[in-house]
């Protein structure tokens, strides 16, 4: 009686688990669900974090191995309040120029703690089948690939995401030679070999070396795959990681039969591998292109023959030309969020539709550093979600546009993507600023932008610059249009 008793505790307390497991699994798909809008996006952040949290608390309650409940319930508990500290801190401080650098980041502690996982299961399995009274005679199985895949794509994923931050940051710079591609290729060929060798090797006790050097491996090839792939090329190397992480967590679903785990990670590679696949498709490169190709490289060819006289506006001129128009569009790039003027462009923006302009604006896939980077910025100025409008259906209003006004974008309207096939670009699909009437383009100065190629719409004749400070030049043009 005592036994069957004990019996339906235990499976009474794995159901609760599995359940807890399962709504877990329906929030994080709701919650990525809600994320298709921001006006439902901050929602379904919650709504996820909620399935996250539940399913922590409820493995820690009721997750019991061999009959016994989880120990150093005291760690875990500061461990979780560490990290929940950091993200939180971190998530306030930063700023919206340094997102990208802190996705990276966060992307490649997600692939951190699958490796860490992979290290600290497999000696445990490798002890385990050497100990059995007829020890196995290799390490194949369905245990063994998860552990060595989620070492492998974590470890790839973590220093790949370390790289990609150095680069986003400023801190280390493209590295670009025909040796590389060997390397890389090398190391893939032999990383795959390692795996097979490792699955297929004697277990024996406390033989841990070949795991080591794999994930050593792992972790150079991770830095070799993103060193040489251009800064331009950032957005897609961050998606490409990111679904890195989301297998590699898959691998660990997998491993503890955790379906949490399991529809998190797949969630997280699935959708990684269909952003990267969207936006190679809008920049028209395909993914070994980007990974092998030279886009981004500085002194990258361009085109540098016509005429180069640089025309440009006054800030009365620009208020006036901007008062008097019907439909505007903007542009907005990188410099606009480096000056910190998404606040004061919607102040623009809003004091011309209060004159009767149209004013929409014009989102790239690309601009910015990271997927979403001019969503986001704009968002947090308030700007209304139906005022942003997608590139191709920007381009097909912009015959009956009046002004362009680019503000901090640069390789996202460079004309060399249709008309230089030298450009590393050509063939990227561009916004069509010189379709409008008249374009206006607020610069700081006429260098290049992060592809490093130069950007013949400066000196096109529908084009005026309009130098200075995104911010500084933004209140001026909204006090001058006031005063008229």
């Amino acid at each position: 009686m005592e036994t069957i008793t004990k019996l339906i505790e235990f499976s009474s307390e794995i159901s609760i688990l599995e359940i807890s497991y399962l709504i877990a699994s329906i929030l994080f798909i709701l919650g990525l669900k809600k994320l298709s809008h921001p006006a439902t996006a901050r929602a379904g952040n919650l709504w996820a974090a909620a399935g996250m949290g539940g399913a922590i608390l409820f493995t820690i309650l009721f997750h019991k191995k061999e009959g016994e409940p989880i120990g150093n319930i005291i760690w875990i508990v500061i461990a979780l309040a560490i990290g929940s500290f950091i993200g939180w801190y971190s998530s306030k401080k930063v700023k919206m120029t340094a997102m990208p650098q802190m996705v990276s980041i966060f992307n490649g502690m997600g692939g951190a703690c699958a490796a860490l996982i992979s290290l600290m299961e497999f000696p445990k399995m490798q002890n385990h089948l050497a100990s059995l009274p007829i020890p196995a005679n290799n390490m194949l199985g369905g245990e063994g690939i998860a552990i060595l895949l989620g070492l492998m794509i974590g470890g790839v994923s973590f220093a790949g995401s370390m790289i990609a931050f150095g680069k986003l940051d400023g801190r280390i710079g493209d590295f670009k030679h025909p040796i590389l591609r060997i390397i890389n290729l090398t190391f893939l060929v032999g990383l795959f070999v390692a795996l097979a060798l490792i699955l297929f090797m004697k277990p024996v006790e406390g033989n841990n070396l070949p795991i080591y050097l794999f994930a050593l491996a792992a972790l150079i090839y991770g830095v070799t795959f993103v060193m040489p792939i251009g800064g331009a090329d950032m957005p897609v190397v961050i998606t490409l990681l990111n679904s890195f992480t989301g297998v590699a967590a898959a691998m660990g679903g997998f491993l503890y039969g955790n379906q949490a785990m399991l529809t998190g990670g797949i969630l997280v590679g699935s959708s990684g591998t269909i952003l990267t696949i969207l936006m190679c498709k809008a920049m028209n490169r395909s993914l070994l292109n980007v990974i092998i190709g030279a886009f981004g490289v500085a002194g990258a060819a361009g085109t540098e023959d016509g005429d180069k006289t640089v025309k440009e506006i006054s800030l009365s001129d620009a208020a006036v030309l901007l008062s008097y128009s019907q439909k505007i569009f903007i542009v907005p790039g990188y410099g606009l969020a480096v000056a910190q003027a998404q606040h004061l462009c919607h102040e623009l923006d809003n004091l011309l539709a209060s004159k009767g302009v149209e004013v929409k604006y014009a989102i790239h896939p690309v601009a910015g550093r990271m997927p979403g980077h001019m969503n986001v910025l704009l968002a947090e100025a308030d700007v209304p979600y139906e005022k942003l409008v997608e590139m191709e259906d920007a381009n097909n209003e912009m015959g009956n546009t009046d002004v362009v006004i680019v503000i901090g974008a640069n390789d996202v309207v460079n004309p060399a993507a249709e008309d230089d096939p030298s450009s590393p670009i050509y063939g990227m699909p561009i916004i069509k600023a010189l379709d409008a009437k008249n374009v206006i383009v607020m610069k700081r100065s006429m260098a290049a932008g992060y592809a490093a190629i130069p950007n013949n719409l400066f000196y096109h004749q529908k084009n005026r610059m309009l130098f200075g400070d995104a911010k500084a030049t933004l209140q001026k043009l909204v006090a001058e249009i006031k005063s008229l």
